[in-house]
């Protein structure tokens, strides 16, 4: 069965097979991010072939935001549960994250095998500075977006404020909660949402699952399927740290990942970036997986390779399995097995939220004592990735010998593209490596 392109007719089914080769393509091409990956979803699933409504995505995508987690990813899990049933929305998140983690650790293969060889050393020494400039684009990008009044702006600075003291980064995050919902109480106009996808009154022709198509049977609300589903992910995710420790032992850094991934995944609102000094400060600062500068590399490569950016990760789990030989076998099996854990903990609960919160999204729609909370966390979220922007440019910038006037430079010049004239990330990080080649 093929669709149809017209925009007067309503497009026809397809099968199974036909969004599956969809969701593998979009896993290989899905680079700039989440914006960008949401935006390539919007051309070809609402614009292009159809297959649901501009209404329904953006209602999906507005769920997905209040959510903890990548939301591009957990955006291609809803839309694939909801045309094709559990299997559709767990096939649609594997292939949109699959290409993400196999480039990932044979990236972060050759980064450790040959990160001596002086051509890939000069690569790395103008990525991170492009580094420091993008963390801090994605605070000015997300502060303009979220920081809409003086109580959103002041979270924010008392959360960059808690994490440069080292407040641990759960607590931040539950006492931004807190305070949004008490806010939320006494001051509802402070904490309303600001509508990532507000009303649409764009319409690009009937679609497949259109405004008022009828929800599909598996996309009602059961108890039954709720509590199974709840359970399910529980014993994927407890059963694997269960076996883990058993095979290897409790204090083993694979066991210690997969428990410490799967509080990150807990703590992801706001993006990559939000979770980032969570991630930093338990594996460079407390189990000393990697070190500062190799966190720093991890990212500019994550930033190179199509998929969530959270797929960072896999590169933390990659160098903690191979710096410390888990498997007690050679370095690069020790880093695949970290890799791999790393991945399974931090995107699993994407899953799980997806397929046991889906069927109650209409139930929260614009209930704002469930979103005032979220929304706070939002705020503060800024001020978290711009501590981690300090914490990063702390190690780039400053040297044995001083400061690194060429590396503020670039920086600064990074800064300029990003936020100025809206360069794209691969062609700051393509340009920063150049200039890294020629400088060394």
């Amino acid at each position: 069965m093929a669709l149809t392109n017209s925009t007067e007719g309503k497009p026809s089914g397809f099968p199974f097979s036909l969004a599956l080769l969809y969701w593998l393509k979009l896993g290989f091409i899905s680079f700039g991010g989440p914006a960008g990956q949401i935006a390539m979803m919007h051309r070809e699933l609402v614009e292009r072939r159809r297959w649901i409504s501009e209404h329904r995505f953006l209602h999906a995508l507005n769920y997905c935001m209040l959510l903890p987690g990548p939301e591009a990813t957990q955006l291609a899990i809803y839309i694939g549960w909801l045309l094709h049933r559990v299997r559709g929305g767990v096939i649609a998140g594997l292939l949109f994250l699959l290409p993400s983690l196999l480039l990932i650790a044979a990236l972060a293969w050759v980064y450790l095998a040959y990160g001596h060889v002086p051509a890939i050393a000069a690569i790395l020494y103008g990525f991170k500075p492009a580094v420091v400039a993008i963390v801090i684009a994605a605070a000015w990008r997300i502060g303009r977006r979220t920081l809409r009044n003086g109580v959103l702006a002041s979270m924010a600075a008392l959360s960059f404020t808690a994490i440069a003291l080292q407040v641990p980064f759960p607590a931040v995050v539950a006492a931004a909660a807190l305070a949004g919902w008490l806010g939320a109480r006494r001051w509802p106009e402070y904490f309303r949402p600001g509508g990532a996808a507000a009303q649409a009154d764009t319409h690009y022709g009937p679609a497949l699952i259109d405004d008022d198509t009828p929800t599909p049977p598996h996309a009602r609300f059961s108890p039954r399927k709720l509590a199974l589903t709840v359970a399910t992910g529980i014993a994927l995710t407890g059963g694997a740290w269960l076996l883990l420790a058993a095979v290897t032992g409790i204090h083993n850094p694979l066991a210690q990942m997969g428990w410490f991934f799967t509080k990150a995944a807990m703590l992801t609102f706001g993006g990559a970036y939000a979770v980032l000094p969570y991630v930093y400060q338990g594996a460079v600062h407390h189990f000393h997986w990697l070190t500062p500068e190799q966190m720093i590399d991890g990212l500019a490569l994550g930033e190179t390779t199509p998929g969530p950016l959270i797929m960072v990760v896999a590169f933390v789990g990659f160098v903690g399995g191979w710096t410390h030989e888990v498997l007690g076998l050679s370095p690069a099996v020790g880093g695949m097995a970290g890799a791999f854990v790393a991945a399974w903990f931090t995107f699993v609960p994407s899953f799980i939220f997806i397929l046991a919160g889906g069927p109650l999204v209409e139930a929260t729609r614009g209930n704002i004592r469930m979103t005032a909370p979220l929304t706070a966390i939002s705020a503060a979220v800024v001020g978290v990735i711009a501590s981690l922007a300090l914490f990063f440019g702390l190690h780039v910038f400053r040297t044995a010998a001083g400061l690194d006037w060429i590396a503020i430079a670039i920086s600064a010049a990074g800064c300029l593209a990003l936020m100025r004239y809206q360069t794209g990330t691969i062609t700051l990080l393509a340009a920063s490596a150049l200039v890294g080649l020629a400088l060394k």
